[in-house]
């Protein structure tokens, strides 16, 4: 199964409760901190509602 490494670029800080509910669910706690989650969809929909704070690679 594939995997994602998800990354936090921005700081949560000025943003909506929901993005920062988000960035919790994935495991982020701050700026610079990468989690490696399964290729799912659920996670994909997480990343893509908090794209402008993360970035998204796939690996192997």
């Amino acid at each position: 199964m594939a995997r994602l490494k998800i990354t936090q670029n921005k700081s949560y800080i000025g943003s909506k409760q929901h993005h920062r509910d988000t960035l919790r669910s994935l495991g982020l706690k701050r700026v610079h901190h990468t989690v490696v989650k399964d290729d799912r969809p659920e996670i994909r929909g997480m990343a893509q509602a908090v794209r402008h704070l993360v970035t998204v690679e796939e690996v192997d």
